[in-house]
């Protein structure tokens, strides 16, 4: 009997590009590019890597659509904040709006450059005016835990202008569907709350300004301002 001599073929995958190209929304824009050569005397050689653009944060534009709408009851969630004793307080939605005209706004994430150079700064600025019109509390959510807000609050210098609260599990932002899912994003910030605006008169949604994504174009102060 002849013998027979088997051959294993290893074949390399290649590496492929999709070919999708989503329509996106950046939040930021570094770039930079990575190069490096070295060589060992006795045996020179030199190494390159190919040039890599590190690109922008962004995110596929979601279907503009929540749970919670105008005219709706906000759900009964908890929140949190420190004081200005540096005590860590808990804070009912139900609490926090029965009786009161108060403005709630969101943000994807402290320390965000859009969230930290104009919503939250734009909300600060005009507290007195939104005030002078009848608003009672003005306070700003984001999924994060109540020690980074209390870190951003001491950043920009925020007094009790506007109240920051944390919404660490999700639990009011799921509450109202407004999840903004960034978790295949390479800067980790996993799951938060899509940008808005909204006026709530004692427990109950007047105006909800809600953005695509963590776009800035209809929740800012001055849009609020608009329908007071």
């Amino acid at each position: 009997m002849a013998a027979t001599t088997a051959a294993a073929i290893f074949t390399l995958p290649k590496l492929c590009k999709s070919s999708i190209n989503p329509k996106t929304i950046s939040l930021f824009s570094p770039k930079s590019t990575l190069s490096s050569s070295f060589s060992i005397s006795s045996v020179p050689f030199k190494v390159h890597h190919s040039k890599r653009t590190v690109r922008p944060l962004s995110y596929t534009t979601p279907r503009i659509s929540a749970v919670i709408s105008v005219g709706d009851k906000l759900p009964n969630s908890t929140l949190s904040y420190f004081d200005s004793s540096d005590e860590l307080q808990t804070l009912s939605v139900s609490d926090l709006t029965s009786g009161k005209k108060v403005v709630l706004f969101a943000v994807p994430g402290a320390f965000t450059p859009t969230c930290s150079q104009k919503h939250l700064p734009g909300f600060v600025e005009k507290s007195k005016e939104l005030k002078s019109k009848g608003v009672d509390t003005i306070a700003c959510i984001s999924v994060n835990d109540a020690f980074v807000m209390k870190a951003w609050k001491e950043n920009l210098n925020i007094s009790d202008e506007v109240l920051l609260l944390s919404d660490g599990n999700l639990e009011f932002t799921k509450a109202i569907g407004c999840e903004l899912d960034l978790t295949d994003k390479p800067i980790g910030l996993g799951v938060r709350s899509r940008r808005y605006a909204m006026l709530v008169d004692d427990g109950v949604v007047k105006v909800l300004n809600l953005e695509e994504g963590g776009a800035f174009n209809v929740s800012s102060a001055e849009d609020i301002l608009k329908v007071l």
